[in-house]
């Protein structure tokens, strides 16, 4: 049964090996050779590659030691990456892997990666005797005319057996008969065919028909065999047999000649007269099936026709036997040898495999780097099979050719990602032949990021302007920046570096969206606080090591007119409306007072105009729109009213214009008093004060304190009026004056001032100045400067001069509460950028230095 037959053929291939010994490789041409029976059965040994290369058998399945081999080829071998064994994968067929006879080889390449090594193993496989000698029919008739002469041969059927070496066909066998012999051949191929010798004359009137038995014998162990019969009929005399021109003949034929080529005239004679005359050509018995099925005879031309495709590479020499016989009784057929050279043509392109690749590759892999190992093959001979192969020259790749037929491509100098991120080889191989038959393939290797590229921002720094009184959250910029890398080394996020603004972290002040670098104010901004600062932008990427750029961003504030003007002087008391008086023989022009504001914007935003409003009569009074000014436009009438109302209004210049009013009454008297007038008297707001919070206790103590400091003040000015006076009746003085130049130090909490009466000696010239550091807002203080020419001048000159330090020390030393009109809450530290304009200088130091004299038109408070 069939699986007797696979339990003998198992034990022939056993004995094989026992007898062979192991497989031991043979170098061939640098190369390992092994040797190897066929029909072994899955998983039998071959050989110990791993330690026959002299590799490190503990590394071979890290670095992927595998068998490389073209797509669609059938793996008979395979090997274990775990021990580098190579065994048999399925069972080989020595007939079916190698047609032809010859040398059986398995070509196999082997692979191991880090570093990429490439080897070549040759594998023979060898023929073992599992084939029987088969004749094509079980029985052959064979006709002999009777009068065949002795020593005739008539050709037999061949027998085929697929073995090769000695295991074909080796030997024929006639049984024992007393009219043939049996002689056996040798083709050119070294194939045996059997030939009848006839030794006896025939008769056919005797004996018409002859049973021989025919038995072919390989030479094997064992020896195997196979039988056919031949039954010889014996004809009737046909007195002449064709004859062909010559024995045997030779063609030359290219192997891409198309179908129905006229290969060769084959031309018989015969002298017999008709029937016997009329020649038929065939193939002979013991053609071979290939030559069969390529090539066709014309019956009765005996035209050699190409039947089918021919191929160089397969087989270059055909042989053909044909037989010419004629159709008279008895015929005899004769036999000639045609020899079919085929001609290469180069007809086969070289082919292109792409036996490993390793993409992508890293940017910053070094020259010399292995990409790909490429293998080219072309099936012609001679020049038409030499193969060279090119890549384009634009690329930074070339290949190095390792073994004939095999190229590994490499790199020949750094590749750059950002400049291109991919390349498209194209790997040209090209034969010898004419013309040359050439092969495009291309291959795509992209190349892998590194990175090797910090972030750029877009702008060298950015300037950025906000408007004050922003909503905090709002959004005040952004910034950008681009990284060439990709992926994760293209990421970006934002950061603002650590740093402080006026003594607060700059994360009090702005954020930033770490992915978009968007930009938030966290508070709102005051222009009046802070006009611009500066942070440092960080962006980074994502990539190992991270890299990182950094840009400053400057902010500017940008002022807003959000602080309306603050009058300042005339200050109210006790919360009424300013009071002033103006005597009736003031002349035109006469200075009543300055009216003074500050505005805490700055620019346009702070630039005050002043404007009289209302009045009583609006031809009495006029202010000067920069200075501030109050000046009387014409003399007093006697119908003029002794009570002037008038409203002053001062207003920037912003958009939209901010203004603040006040209300002054004027009272025309004969004479003046000699006190101050409301024009110096100011105090601060409640938030300049202390902003400590204080108890009950503490307000009834300093209202106590004030108090008697204020009394002794009243009394020791009363005491040193009254001691003038009699000095004065003493010398002659009429009428007697007071000269009283108390003041008081303000405290940290304000200033307020009572009302003090400034009167220097007659004769003499002063100024009376009272430094007044908290009628404004904090860190400011004013002076006012009293002239001596009236005690009513209200003038003041302001200007910022540094608050004493032991005001907070000093809680008793505040002014009598009540006597002084508080500033509006809005007041802030008042812009420099618009003090006094040079226009009013002049007017300053004249009411600042005057000679002491008797004059009537004085201030009174």
């Amino acid at each position: 049964g069939t699986g007797a037959g696979s339990g003998q053929l198992f034990l022939r291939s056993l004995l094989f090996l026992l007898l062979a010994g192991p497989p031991a490789p043979r170098p061939a041409d640098g190369q390992l050779r092994y040797v190897v029976p066929e029909e072994l059965e899955h998983g039998a040994f071959v050989a110990n590659l791993g330690e026959d290369l002299g590799l490190d058998v503990s590394t071979l399945s890290a670095r992927r030691f595998r068998i490389v081999s073209r797509a669609g080829a059938r793996q008979h071998l395979e090997v274990n990456p775990e021990n580098g064994i190579l065994f048999v994968n399925e069972r080989i067929d020595r007939e079916e892997v190698c047609e032809a006879g010859g040398t059986c080889l398995l070509h196999l390449q082997l692979l191991v990666e880090s570093p990429l090594e490439l080897y070549r193993v040759e594998v023979e496989v060898l023929d073992i005797n599992d084939h029987t000698p088969t004749f094509p029919w079980q029985e052959y008739v064979l006709e002999v005319a009777e009068s065949a002469v002795l020593g005739t041969r008539f050709p037999l059927e061949s027998a085929q057996d697929p073995d090769v070496g000695t295991n074909s066909v080796h030997t024929y066998r006639l049984s024992p008969n007393g009219f043939f012999s049996l002689e056996v051949q040798t083709r050119s191929d070294t194939s045996k065919f059997a030939e009848l010798v006839l030794e006896r004359a025939l008769d056919h009137e005797q004996q018409r028909m002859h049973r021989l038995l025919l038995t072919a014998l390989d030479g094997g162990v064992p020896e195997r065999s196979g039988t056919a019969h031949v039954l010889v009929t014996v004809l009737d005399a046909n007195d002449n047999v064709p004859a062909f021109d010559q024995p045997s003949y030779g063609v030359s034929l290219p192997e891409d000649a198309p179908a129905g080529t006229l290969v060769i005239q084959l031309n018989a004679t015969d002298l017999d007269e008709g029937p016997n005359g009329e020649i038929d050509y065939s193939f002979s018995g013991h053609a071979p099936p290939r030559v069969r099925e390529l090539f066709h005879i014309e019956p009765r031309s005996g035209q050699v026709l190409l039947k089918g495709p021919l191929d160089y590479e397969r087989a270059s020499l055909h042989e053909l036997y044909v037989q010419a016989k004629d159709r008279g009784p008895s015929a005899v057929a004769v036999h000639c040898r045609v020899l079919v050279h085929l001609l290469d043509v180069n007809d086969n392109a070289p082919e292109v495999t792409l036996t490993s690749v390793s993409t992508p590759v890293l940017e910053d892999a070094p020259p010399g780097t292995v990409i790909a190992v490429i293998s080219v093959l072309d099936r012609d001979s001679g020049d038409n099979g030499r193969v060279s192969c090119e890549v384009s020259p634009d690329v930074p790749f070339e290949l190095r050719s390792s073994f004939h037929n095999y190229y590994t491509l490499v790199t020949t100098q750094a590749l750059d990602r950002e400049v291109v991120p991919e390349y498209n080889v194209s790997i040209t191989a090209r034969d010898m032949g004419s013309p040359a038959l050439l092969t495009h393939s291309t291959l795509t290797i992209p190349v892998s990021d590194v990175n090797d590229n910090a972030p750029r921002f877009l702008q060298p720094s950015y300037s950025v302007y906000v408007m004050e009184n922003n909503a905090p959250g709002a959004s005040i910029c952004s910034v950008s920046a681009l990284d060439p890398d990709c992926q994760q080394n293209a990421y970006l996020s934002y950061s603002i570096a650590d740093g402080h603004i006026h003594g607060m972290p700059v994360g009090t002040y702005v954020s930033i969206n770490s992915d978009t670098g968007h930009m938030y104010a966290l508070r709102s901004l005051d222009y009046e606080q802070i006009r611009s600062f500066q942070i440092q932008v960080q962006a980074q990427d994502a990539g190992f090591p991270p890299l990182s750029a950094n840009v400053t961003v400057h902010i500017f504030v940008l002022d807003q007119n959000d602080n309306a003007p603050v009058i300042i002087s005339p200050m109210p008391r006790n919360g009424s409306v300013a009071s002033e008086l103006v005597p009736r023989s003031a002349r035109p022009g006469y200075l009543v007072g300055t009216v003074s504001a500050v505005d805490a914007d700055a620019g346009l935003n702070a630039r005050l105009t002043y404007q009289l409003l209302q009045a009583t009569d609006f031809t009495l009074f006029s202010v000067a729109p920069d200075t501030g000014e109050l000046r009387t436009l014409r003399s007093f009438l006697e119908q003029d009213a002794t009570q002037q109302q008038l409203v002053v209004q001062v207003r920037d210049s912003g958009q939209p214009a901010l203004s603040a009013t006040m209300s002054l009454l004027l009272s025309v008297v004969e004479t003046m008093p000699q006190t101050l007038s409301d024009f110096s008297e100011f105090s601060l707001p409640p938030e300049a004060s202390s902003s400590s919070p204080l108890t009950l206790y503490l307000l009834v103590s300093l209202g106590s304190i004030s108090f008697t400091f204020l009394l002794a003040i009243v009394i020791l000015t009363a005491i040193r009026c009254r001691g003038e006076r009699h000095s004065h009746q003493s010398d002659g003085c009429s009428p007697p004056r007071c000269r009283c130049c108390p003041g008081s130090r303000p405290s940290s909490d304000g200033l307020k001032t009572s009302n003090l009466m400034a009167q220097p000696p007659v004769g003499t010239t002063a100024a009376t100045c009272l430094d007044m550091p908290g009628a404004g807002p904090p860190g400011y203080c004013y002076k006012v400067c009293l002239g001596p020419e009236s005690a009513q001048s209200d003038f003041m000159f302001l200007k910022p001069c540094s608050p004493p330090r032991n005001n907070e020390k000093d809680p008793g030393k505040k002014s009598q509460p009540g006597q002084h009109l508080q500033v509006s809450k809005q007041i802030k530290q008042p812009n420099m950028d618009w003090l006094p304009l040079s226009t009013q200088r002049p007017a300053l130091k004249r009411y600042q230095i005057q000679h002491c004299g008797n004059r009537r038109s004085r201030w009174k408070g």
